[in-house]
């Protein structure tokens, strides 16, 4: 149901898109702001999603369409977290509840979904390199058009973003980059860049100018008048211009501005009027973060890093207990990664905890600073897997294929919390080579099966053993696979074999070999793409081995999935217990006679 707006002279229910808001006339764009600030709070308390970033950047959304002719004038958001007020400004108002829900839209920009969301902007730091692509085809194509970049919430601090800035500072072209300076991303912001941005105010020179940029501010981005006052101005200016402006993340909502970290997401529900926190199992993070913590009391080699996800991935447990001990690098994956190589060389034992889809943005150098020289680094693989209402840009699909590939290193995936806390045991145990740990968001799956005593390389764990048809599952989906034998067995009367393979690299060969000798039929079942990844391995080693019998895979197919929750997703993909006994009861029909 869409929320509710005042009837009494209401402005924002009749602005379905930018062309209406720019009929208004300046002296009612204030009420704008307040009804839309409003409309925000009430619709995602509500429904759930970002919520204070999106506060933060109510007065400069407004300001934006009303002065530039979007969507002729392109505007990217950066992160797209904060593009929930520009939604409802371009057509999406009372589609707002669905947000991030399954059928629902974005909660990030999806040039699929609006001509008014130009760039896609899951991951951080990419809106001055796409802005700027967009403006110099414009100066090509002698077209009037502007491309803006808005960056905030952290994004500033990528190499990404600097690149872009070095290459945009020497170009004609008519680029306007807006930092939303509000010194918070999802933790607060830390780094050199931080505190620089913080002393502008009070320098002459700064090195935005020096880059070519013509620089204005830093101005407070809540006072609409001269917002609007510095965009008209800067309109009028050709070339790479940057605007510095101020906010306040949670801005209206005093809990938020009080509580930012806390209020940068919520899923809440509403009760009588009062908002309560949704009812929470342990989350794998959680384990991690309070293993972290036990391990590093025993160890004084081990530290954290994180790239500006303390909070999210719980390294922040280990961040209050040894302040000394975690370095929080900013969103910085590549740097964080090449940076874990470098404590590793010198006898520290670091910990690097990177959400899955964000490692992807440091391949590189996993491959050629860490595994190349086969240097001892830990990667805790958190949000691996489908990850929900986040949707395609930080789903963790490709993790388990695309270090498949690389020599020199471990990679396990726990299917339990209990699992995970033996794994990282394990994993700081060894100095020979990197590991990587994957699980997914959310509630810890239950333990299944016989606890394993000690993990050795390349084990495997047999749950039960069975007749005909093998599953095999590695990581967090065994519960799923549990409970889909058990199903088919109270049914039928059959008996599966279960295994959980724990190692994707490198694989249980002993375990398997003898699987291959006893079992017709595979199945093997994993949260991640079927392309390349676990079940790819396990036919790459059965044709091998000469294995005659029939092996078919469980996963996600060769495309982006789209926002969900996670239960959605798996029961939408065949993943869950029931599809799976369903898929189980079919490969049993097929070695029937």
């Amino acid at each position: 149901m869409a929320v509710s707006l005042p009837t009494v002279s209401a402005l924002l229910p009749h602005i379905n898109s930018p062309a209406d808001l720019r009929e208004l006339s300046p002296d009612k764009l204030q009420q704008v702001v307040d009804e839309l600030r409003s409309f925000l709070i009430d619709s995602v308390l509500e429904s759930g999603g970002h919520f204070s970033a999106n506060l933060g950047t109510v007065e400069l959304t407004v300001a934006l369409h009303y002065l530039f002719n979007t969507p002729s004038d392109s505007l990217i958001w950066d992160v797209g977290h904060q593009a929930y007020g520009h939604k409802v400004l371009t057509g999406r108002r009372e589609e707002l509840h669905s947000i991030r829900k399954r059928g629902g839209i974005s909660g990030f920009p999806r040039i699929e979904e609006s001509p008014f969301d130009d760039f896609g902007t899951g991951h951080s730091s990419t809106s001055i390199s796409a802005a700027l692509g967009i403006a110099e085809a414009n100066r090509l194509q002698q077209s009037e058009a502007e491309s803006i970049a808005v960056i905030g919430d952290g994004s500033l601090t990528a190499g990404m973003a600097w690149e872009a800035l070095n290459n945009a500072g020497v170009s004609k072209s008519n680029l306007l980059v807006i930092v939303n300076d509000n010194q918070i991303g999802i933790d607060l912001n830390k780094g050199a860049l931080n505190s620089y941005l913080g002393e502008l105010s009070t320098r002459t020179d700064n090195i935005f100018l020096d880059l070519g940029f013509h620089y204005s501010g830093p101005i407070n981005g809540h006072d609409l008048p001269i917002l609007i006052e510095e965009l008209r101005s800067l309109k009028q200016i050709s070339g790479p211009r940057l605007l510095h402006i101020k906010t306040v993340k949670g801005k209206g909502y005093a809990p938020a501005e009080t509580e930012q970290t806390k209020w940068h997401a919520v899923k809440y529900v509403k009760v009588r009027g009062e908002e309560t926190l949704s009812v929470k199992r342990k989350k794998y993070q959680e384990v991690f973060g309070e293993k972290l913590v036990e391990l590093a009391e025993k160890d004084h080699r081990i530290v954290g890093i994180t790239p500006a996800m303390p909070s999210g991935s719980s390294m922040d447990l280990m961040m209050r207990r040894f302040p000394d001990r975690v370095f929080d690098v900013g969103i910085a994956e590549q740097h964080a990664v090449t940076f874990s190589a470098g404590l590793a060389l010198k006898g520290q034992i670091p910990i690097c905890n990177i959400y899955s889809s964000f490692f992807q943005r440091a391949y590189d150098q996993v491959i050629h600073d860490v595994c190349l020289q086969k240097i001892p680094v830990v990667f805790c693989l958190d949000r691996a897997g489908v990850v929900g209402e986040d949707g395609p840009t930080h789903h963790g699909m490709f993790d388990l294929a695309f270090m498949r590939a690389i020599p020199n290193v471990e990679i396990l995936a726990p299917s339990s919390g209990e699992t995970l806390e033996q794994y990282m045991e394990y994993a700081v145990s060894q100095r020979e080579h990197p590991v990587i740990i994957r699980y997914p968001r959310g509630a810890c799956d239950p333990q299944i099966g016989p606890e394993v005593k000690q993990i050795r390389r390349g084990a495997g764990r047999v749950i039960q053993n069975g007749k005909s048809v093998a599953v095999l599952s590695l990581g967090a989906l065994l519960s799923q696979c549990a409970e889909a034998c058990k199903l088919v067995q109270d049914s039928r009367g059959l008996e599966f074999g279960l295994y959980d393979m724990i190692f994707l690299k490198p694989l249980a060969e002993d375990l398997l070999e003898d699987i291959f000798n006893n079992y017709e039929q595979i199945v093997t079942v994993e949260d991640g793409t079927v392309v390349g990844g676990f079940g790819s391995a396990i036919a790459d080693l059965a044709n091998a081995k000469g294995y005659q019998g029939n092996i078919s895979h469980l996963g996600f197919p060769d495309s982006f999935i789209g926002h969900a929750s996670r239960q959605e997703l798996l029961q939408e993909h065949g993943l869950d217990a029931n599809a799976i006994a369903g898929y189980l009861l079919k490969v049993v029909g097929s070695t029937e006679p």
